[in-house]
């Protein structure tokens, strides 16, 4: 038996893991501290270690602390054993969804291509497809399974949002892969290339595709404008308002990761996934010892602006407590990342011992680390993006969202991916 091989599998399956799971405490961060902003009002800026508060950044900490302590309320007329399951499918689906999406470009280590994803499918659109519509099971369940009217409508409405914007998020999803042929989602990516202008979202049809895609993906994961499954004004809240503790935590993390995941989609599809704008990994690859003097260069030279950025903003005795020292502490750290990130970039071949970037290993690597980084920093827009919408545009009513999804978007769903066919013979035509 090949336990390289498994142990390499487990290995992409962890760093999957990670990869999503830390974009959570600073995505809650970044949803409570984005709607004060919005609202005019401070945010959370009361949980702190050891007097430090950093921002609000140490709440993200209390919250799951909170959740995990908190007593674990099961109404006495639910049925236990969907009760239970539902926020687990709830949770699992969003992080499978991601399996197929890959992070970086194939590395090459010891005679081994090794995919920067889970598992590279031949059919990974249709996986998308069909691992993300069972995510509703979950809201279904719980809605069903509490025995209360305001979750079981909850339920309902997440059923039918379902139907209405799956339809329309396929067909966008279709004209993808018309436009580049294949159903692979690492060959999409490198299809699209390092030139923006190769991107998905560059075409007339992939742009219409872009925004169907957007508008069902704030459907898909019951985000405000159509969070109408939990419709608090309406419902309460919905699905999970018999959820308490850490089966409440489980939906409320499953949000965030469907952001994540979306956003993740969006940028693979649209906006050429892990590519670099205007560098390519052999670009990387060959020209490695300077891509990685000016990509750690420059990181390196943004933390430490950052710094003294920080620093102009002490103020001795402002508050009277240790929160007048977290600019320093937050100058410091930035300022001790900057120095790690100039010792990667131009140490590697001077310390005996590192092989130095024109090792092609090491070239690669150095491909993959800017490839996630890249791919991490547009995943990371699209979640602000998320956020944003949510506390700028009200609540669509019910039959708005439904009107939206039928009378609109499938329609020009149905004409978009006609407009791709020609599209694709048109371009055929013309390159001959």
């Amino acid at each position: 038996m090949d336990y390289t091989g498994l142990i390499i599998v487990a290995i992409r399956c962890v760093f999957m893991l990670v990869f999503i799971l830390s974009f959570l405490p600073v995505l809650i961060w970044a949803e409570r501290k984005g709607a004060a902003f919005i609202q005019d009002r401070p945010g959370p800026n009361r949980a702190d270690l050891w007097g430090v508060r950093l921002a609000g950044l140490i709440q993200p900490i209390a919250d799951v602390v909170k959740l995990l302590f908190k007593e674990d309320v099961t109404p006495r007329n639910v049925y236990q054993p969907f009760y239970k399951l539902a926020p687990i499918i709830a949770m699992s689906v969003a992080l499978v969804t991601f399996a197929v999406v890959p992070l970086a470009d194939v590395i090459h280590i010891g005679g081994r291509d090794i995919p920067i994803q889970v598992s590279d499918l031949d059919t990974g659109l249709l996986y998308i497809l069909a691992v993300a519509s069972l995510g509703v099971y979950g809201i279904m369940l719980a809605g069903w399974s509490a025995n209360n009217k305001y979750a079981l409508l909850g339920g309902l409405r997440s059923s039918a949002q379902m139907i209405s914007y799956e339809i329309s998020m396929g067909l966008a999803v279709g004209v993808m892969f018309l436009l580049f042929g294949t159903a692979q989602l690492d060959d999409m990516v490198r299809a699209q290339g390092a030139n923006p202008l190769g991107w998905g979202v560059a075409s007339v049809p992939g742009a219409i595709a872009f925004l169907m895609f957007l508008v069902a993906s704030f459907a898909e994961t019951n985000r405000l404008p159509f969070d109408l499954p939990e419709g608090e004004s309406e419902l309460v809240a919905g699905y999970h308002v018999e959820y308490s503790a850490f089966k409440f935590a489980m939906f409320f993390m499953a949000e965030y990761v469907n952001m994540v995941v979306a956003a993740g989609i969006l940028v693979t599809l649209f906006f050429g996934g892990y590519q670099v704008p205007f560098v390519s990994t052999e670009t990387i690859v060959n020209h490695a010892p300077a891509v990685a003097k000016i990509a750690f260069g420059g990181a390196a030279l943004v933390l430490v602006a950052l710094g003294v950025v920080a620093v102009a903003r002490y103020r001795p005795g402002k508050f009277g407590d240790n929160r007048d020292r977290e600019p320093i502490v937050v100058a410091v750290l930035l300022w001790v990342v900057a120095l790690g990130a100039l010792a990667v970039g131009f140490l590697p071949g001077l310390v005996p011992g590192i092989p130095g970037y024109t090792d092609l290993t090491m070239g690669t690597i150095l491909a993959t680390v800017l490839q996630v980084g890249t791919f991490a920093g547009k995943v990371a827009f699209f979640a602000w993006f998320f956020i944003w919408v949510r506390w700028t545009l009200p609540r669509f009513r019910y039959d708005q969202l439904m009107r939206l999804g039928w009378s609109y978007l499938l329609p020009i769903g149905i004409f978009n991916l006609v407009l791709a066919g020609v599209w694709v013979l048109a371009s055929s035509r013309w390159s001959l």
